[in-house]
């Protein structure tokens, strides 16, 4: 099958965005745009459907496997893992690809989320010291640690953007491990942060409860971690 790929490019933040579009052929039903990607790369030169010669497209990738989050993007609207984005189930054989936009753009669809790393400083994201879990919420324990820190979720949230106090999702899936088997100290600090940078900022449109690649439940997790901070609040753990 045939498919025209349009990508959005730009070669450093301070240049204008514009669009280029490429054809790719593939006979395989299960071709990502990854594989898009990959192979536009590999043709020397590299030429638009116009002819024109091209620089290689800038993207970002790691274990193309749906496991690191690396590859993540806009395509045709949606965000989603470039390794995991079927091309033939994406509707229509012109694949628009963006690179994700609440970040900012190093080079075509290479985006800097360091942001996301900074909020989880912030917050306090870490044990001060060794801890084992308890036996109490292990499925929502285990359900937290698969998040990838991919930021899809932050691309759809309507409350998150760079620069400001909320950090989305992205930060209450892994600071909601840390809620549950913190007490004392650091659990004080903990919930104190997480009101400021998650509780208070949370719109609650849910706008990422079904945009996360590796399938989180993000509201169960959401509807957890409030209900834990309100009852250790209560009882000043």
């Amino acid at each position: 099958m045939k498919y025209l790929i349009e990508i959005k490019r730009r070669r450093s933040e301070k240049d204008e965005p514009y669009f280029q579009t490429f054809e790719y052929e593939t006979e395989l039903e299960s071709a990502t745009a990854a594989a898009a990607l990959a192979e536009l790369n590999r043709r020397k030169p590299l030429r638009d459907i116009n002819g024109a010669e091209c620089e290689r497209i800038v993207w970002e990738c790691s274990c193309m496997q749906k496991k690191c989050g690396a590859c993540a993007m806009v395509i045709n609207g949606r965000p989603q893992l470039a390794c995991a984005a079927v091309l033939n189930e994406q509707k229509g054989s012109k694949i628009k690809i963006e690179p994700l936009s609440k970040f900012p753009v190093i080079a075509d669809l290479y985006v800097d989320r360091s942001i996301m790393f900074e909020a989880l400083r912030q917050i306090g994201a870490w044990l001060d010291e060794e801890k084992r879990a308890g036996d109490k919420n292990n499925e929502l324990l285990y359900e937290a640690s698969r998040c990838l820190q991919c930021g899809c979720c932050l691309e759809v949230c309507p409350n998150f953007y760079s620069g400001g106090d909320f950090s989305g999702m992205a930060a209450l899936v892994p600071v909601s491990r840390l809620l549950e088997e913190l007490d004392g100290k650091q659990s004080r600090s903990l919930r104190k942060q997480y009101g400021k940078h998650i509780y208070n900022g949370c719109g609650k449109s849910l706008a990422c409860r079904n945009i996360c690649p590796a399938g989180i439940d993000i509201e169960k997790l959401m509807v957890n971690s409030n209900s834990v901070m309100l009852w250790k609040h209560l009882f000043k753990k």
